[in-house]
């Protein structure tokens, strides 16, 4: 029978018992986001970011069929170089474990497992969302439905801005994943500072939305996640010009090629990086470490 007993580091397990702060980080970024070696190097970075922000690093993956809450060195080291390192969503989290395999941890598999750990507060890049032309497709992130049943607070510059947007936050709404938007009134655009989509409620500080956790878990009821949508720093995304054109020609040859479903993201992905100069990766990686350091400060106060 599978062992699913949760692994918690030694710094993470005496954190929790003794309620001292602790951020989850995800792994996909590590072992699928990035190229060697320059992955090791932020993964170290933003654990580093978390510790200066006052909480304790939770880095989150399988190893050998065995669900890891904060990785050793080796461990890291391991998920950023290892090339059996498979990409792990919250379904494939029991056949992974049942087969004894390794994986990095996506969103949905990272929020389900710091969850499951006690950990309330979640850092990451951007989220999935629903994909463009839903209607014929009916792709949709799996993100979206963990989120709606999980009780975590997830630190994030919104959804990938590949995505339908509009689509996506009304998505959030029906589920009731409740946002905040932090120190703003939009919506942000993952490499853009604003999506251009309104946010009902903005805060400003640590404090504000600690008191918003607290609120939620007060009064009770479905356990849902808590989107805090900090955006990208002004002086660190992606020229908007650049980034709308890029995307409308990568669409363009997705319908010219037949690049449907799955390959979609990609393949969008892909082309951003490339037709950027990698620029689109700069914006991401700066949006990961403000994401970091809000998180520890948030986690600090609750």
């Amino acid at each position: 029978m599978p062992e699913t007993t949760l692994l918690l580091s030694e710094e993470v397990r005496e954190a929790l018992e003794t309620r001292r702060p602790v951020v989850a980080l995800e792994s996909t970024i590590i072992a699928h986001g990035l190229p060697r070696p320059r992955n090791l190097a932020v993964a170290e970075e933003l654990e580093s970011l978390v510790r200066n922000g006052g909480a304790v690093p939770a880095t989150i993956a399988v190893l050998d069929g065995r669900p890891h809450i904060g990785l050793e060195k080796s461990q890291l080291e391991r998920v950023a170089t290892d090339p059996e390192v498979r990409k792990l969503g919250h379904r494939d989290l029991a056949p992974a474990l049942a087969a004894g395999a390794s994986g990095a941890t996506t969103v949905s598999a990272t929020a389900f497992l710091a969850a499951r750990a006690g950990i309330r507060v979640f850092a990451t890049g951007g989220l999935g969302g629903v994909h463009r032309e839903w209607s014929t497709t009916q792709d949709e992130s799996a993100d979206l439905s963990l989120l709606a049943r999980t009780r975590i607070a997830v630190v994030c510059a919104g959804v990938k801005s590949i995505l339908d947007i509009p689509a996506t936050l009304q998505r959030l709404e029906t589920l009731g994943v409740g946002i905040v938007g932090y120190g703003t009134d939009r919506f942000p655009g993952f490499y853009l500072t604003s999506s251009g989509e309104p946010v009902d409620w903005t805060v400003h500080t640590p404090q504000e939305v600690a008191e918003v956790i607290r609120a939620q878990d007060a009064l009770g009821g479905p356990d849902a996640a808590l989107i805090v949508a900090q955006p990208v720093p002004e002086n660190a995304q992606l020229d908007r010009r650049l980034h709308d054109r890029v995307l409308a020609e990568a669409l363009d040859e997705c319908q010219e090629r037949g690049i449907r479903g799955q390959r979609v993201t990609p393949y969008l992905l892909d082309q951003l990086m490339r037709r950027t100069g990698g620029a689109s990766l700069e914006a991401n990686l700066a949006a990961v470490r403000g994401n970091a350091w809000l998180a520890a400060r948030i986690a600090a106060v609750l």
